[in-house]
C-alpha cells in the first residue's frame, strides 16, 4: 500500500516520463543481475531508492526478489503499481522522503541509488540515510547511464543551459556525482565499476525538446519562460543541425558502482 505525503512536481510528468527515457532492451535484467549477482545471500533485501515509475525495479518485481520501491512521487509509484499489476506482478512501495526514510536501522542487504545522485541536492544526507538502513555486510549501489559527451542530448543540454544563464534562470543542470562518487570512494572499504548494458540509441533534437516540458525542473519554471526558452532552443537547433528531425546514432551505457564500507566509516 502507497501512503500519501503530499504532491512533488514529478505527479504531473508520471505517465509521461518514461517515453522519452526509456533504457536499451534488456537493460532492466543485466542490471539486476549485475546488483544480484555480488551477493552472497540466496535472497537479498533490497531498497530501490527513488524508484519512480520503476523503469528499472520492474525487472526485480518481475523476478520475485525481495524488493521494496521507495520515491517522494505518489504519482510516480501508481504508474510503477500500475505497470507492475498489468503484469499480474504486484509491487511493494512506500512514498518517503530520501532524506528521512520510514525504515530502521539496518534493514536491507542492498540499497539502491539509481539516476538519483546526479541531481540530489542535499546528496550527503541522502546516502547517509542510506548507509544507515544498510546492514553492516551490505551493499550501496549506484547506477547511471551514460552517454556521449558531444551527443545530441549533451549539446542541447549545454545550449538549454545558455540560454536560462542568458535570461537569468541559473541553470538546473547540476551533476552531483563527480563530487559524491569519488567521496564514497573515498570511505568505502571496497569499490567495484562495472558497465551491465550497451546499446545503440537513435537522436534528434525535436525529441530533446518534447522530453523537456517532462522534466521537474523545467516544468517548474513560468509558461511564459518555458515557451521562450524552448523556441530559442529550437531555432538554434535547427540552425545547427539543418534540421529538428536530423537523426544521431549515439552509444548509450549503464554504469553501476558497487560500494562496500568498513564498520565505523563516517556518513
Amino acid at each position: 500500500m502507497i501512503q500519501p505525503l503530499g504532491m512533488s512536481h514529478y505527479d504531473t510528468v508520471a505517465t509521461s516520463f518514461d517515453q522519452y527515457r526509456a533504457l536499451g532492451d534488456g537493460a532492466p535484467i543485466a542490471i539486476r543481475a549485475a546488483v544480484l549477482g555480488g551477493m552472497a545471500l540466496s535472497s537479498p533485501r533490497l531498497l530501490d531508492l527513488g524508484a519512480g515509475t520503476g523503469r528499472i525495479g520492474r525487472a526485480f518485481v518481475a523476478g520475485g526478489d525481495d524488493y521494496v520501491g521507495v520515491d517522494l512521487s505518489l504519482g510516480m509509484l501508481r504508474e510503477f503499481a500500475r505497470r507492475a499489476a498489468e503484469n499480474g506482478q504486484p509491487a511493494h512501495l512506500a512514498q518517503g522522503d530520501g532524506e528521512r526514510l520510514p525504515f530502521r536501522d539496518a534493514t536491507f542487504d542492498i540499497v539502491m541509488l539509481m539516476q538519483v545522485i546526479g541531481a540530489a541536492r542535499h546528496w550527503r544526507v541522502l546516502i547517509a540515510e542510506a548507509r544507515r538502513v544498510l546492514r553492516p555486510l551490505g551493499v550501496l549501489v549506484v547506477g547511471h547511464a551514460v552517454t556521449p559527451d558531444e551527443g545530441i542530448d549533451a549539446r542541447m543540454k549545454q545550449r538549454l543551459a545558455s540560454i536560462l544563464r542568458g535570461i537569468g534562470v541559473p541553470s538546473y543542470h547540476m551533476d552531483t556525482r563527480g563530487v559524491a562518487q569519488p567521496w564514497l570512494e573515498s570511505i568505502a572499504h571496497t569499490s567495484t565499476r562495472i558497465t551491465v548494458a550497451e546499446w545503440s540509441a537513435e537522436r534528434t533534437p525535436r525529441q530533446f525538446l518534447e522530453r523537456q516540458p517532462t522534466g521537474v525542473r523545467f516544468s517548474a519554471l513560468p509558461e511564459p519562460v518555458k515557451e521562450q526558452v524552448l523556441r530559442k532552443l529550437a531555432a538554434w537547433a535547427s540552425e545547427t543541425f539543418g534540421s529538428l528531425d536530423a537523426k544521431f546514432s549515439e552509444r548509450h551505457s549503464f554504469e553501476l558502482q558497487v560500494f562496500k564500507f568498513p564498520p565505523g566509516a563516517d556518513s
